[in-house]
């Protein structure tokens, strides 16, 4: 065998080597590794099956909103007597008493403003000029014309009373001296025509030196000097608002105007509070001025504007206010906090029938369910016009988890921590429960 085919079959010895089997050694390390994990498995899941089969058998525990031997702690208040102003409360517009659009009243040039963007101004401030030159000029022309047409009536009334005289004497004809009556009237007309067109003029001179109307804020410019302003243009040149006093436009339930109208018509100032949109802040207090006079058949409201001083400008034209109308008070009601007040059913032991009822705490640490009429509410505080009386402590805080009869341990009596209450302890150191001898009855095995 030649060099040439040793060669070959040396290159050739690897890929034999390469090709030829070997153990399986991978393939027994992941059998290994799969018979481990499967036991695992088994194993958790007998141990799962063990523990549920515990627990089917453990007798569970009570699941009822009442545990025996436990006390309900409850928040209590005190039944008092206080006054509740009777509110109504509207969303309103701050709307101003006049709001006022300068306009010239004649055509001519804007020579001048006299105000500052957002100045308060008074009534009759300069606020603008126009070009009164050429009023002034016809003004002048008109008086010309007086002039000549008055030395004519002066002239035709002397010729009257010689007429006059001369037809007393019968010197002329009395057709002549009665011609010369009609010929004096005519000079009059023409005096007072001439008279009128002076005055006229006069009038558009006066036009042309524009002041405020009203006492209030002007708005932005909307007319700059330099421009050719007429009487037909729909801007005008500036908006004077009156701030002090505005009003407030706001609706009310036609359900609330039996109360409110008697005491209008009888001269009663009825008391408007006006607060921010977020009704948190005070802005301002004021009265009723007016009640619309007719109600909105869509809404079933009436139209009510109250006045405010707004020294303090804090009420704003086309501003969003929440008005608060007191309409009267209620002198030493009977109040309860807001969160006493339950609403619906109390319970089958209490009867099924809806409405509000609270939680009455007994002198035994018991509560009573107590069936209530309410009145109006203020801030936290409800008025209750039956059910309940001065004195009495009500369920504030934990109503929800109370049944009539329950006894409970009151922790917080009007905000205030008060020492751990309840009944003394009986033998064996559990505290008596009203439902323990009717469960160990049903269970049987107590």
């Amino acid at each position: 065998m030649d060099e040439r085919t040793r060669r070959t079959d040396d290159e050739l010895a690897p890929d034999l080597r390469r090709t030829a089997p070997k153990p399986d050694v991978k393939s027994r390390t992941y059998s290994k590794v799969r018979i481990g994990v499967g036991l695992i498995v088994a194993i958790g899941l007998v141990l799962g099956a063990y523990q549920i089969a515990r627990w089917v058998r453990a007798p569970q525990p009570s699941t009822g909103r009442f545990p025996q031997g436990v006390l309900q702690s409850v928040g209590a208040a005190t039944v008092a007597l206080n006054n509740v102003p009777v509110l109504v409360n509207a969303l309103g517009t701050v709307t101003p008493l006049a709001t006022v659009t300068v306009q010239t009243q004649i055509n001519g040039q804007l020579t001048q403003v006299g105000f500052t963007e957002g100045q308060t101004v008074q009534k009759g401030d300069f606020l603008a000029q126009i070009d009164p030159r050429p009023y002034e000029i016809l003004k002048a022309q008109y008086e010309g014309q007086l002039a000549h047409d008055q030395g004519l009536l002066s002239q035709a009334q002397m010729d009257l009373k010689r007429y006059q005289t001369l037809a007393q004497q019968n010197s002329i004809a009395r057709q002549q001296a009665d011609d010369q009556v009609f010929i004096v009237q005519q000079y009059e007309g023409s005096v007072k025509l001439d008279q009128a067109q002076v005055d006229t003029q006069t009038l558009n001179i006066a036009y042309c030196h524009i002041v405020s109307p009203v006492t209030g804020r002007v708005g932005l410019r909307l007319v700059d000097p330099g421009n050719y302003v007429q009487t037909t243009a729909t801007s005008g040149i500036a908006v004077v608002t009156q701030l002090q006093p505005i009003t407030v436009i706001f609706s009310i339930p036609e359900d609330d105007l039996p109360e409110i109208m008697p005491q209008l018509n009888a001269g009663t100032q009825l008391q408007v509070t006006a607060f921010d949109r977020a009704n948190v802040k005070q802005l301002a207090i004021g009265n009723v001025s007016a009640v619309d006079n007719q109600i909105d058949t869509t809404t079933g409201t009436v139209k009510v504007r109250a006045q405010f001083d707004n020294s303090d400008y804090a009420l704003f034209p086309n501003q969003f206010v929440n008005a608060q109308l007191l309409v009267k008070t209620l002198q030493n009601a009977v109040t309860v906090p807001t969160a006493a007040i339950q609403r619906g059913s109390p319970g089958s032991t209490a009867g099924g029938s809806l409405g509000n009822y609270v939680y009455v705490i007994n002198a035994d640490s018991t509560v009573s369910v107590r069936q209530i009429t309410v009145g109006p509410t203020t801030g936290n505080m409800t008025a209750v016009n039956s059910g309940l009386s001065a004195g009495e402590r009500v369920v504030v805080d934990g109503a929800d988890r109370l049944r009539d009869g329950l006894r409970v341990n009151v922790t917080m009596v009007d905000g205030k921590p008060v020492a751990a209450t309840g009944a003394p302890p009986t033998s064996g150191g559990q505290t008596p429960n009203p439902g323990r001898s009717q469960n160990r009855r049903s269970n049987g095995s107590q």
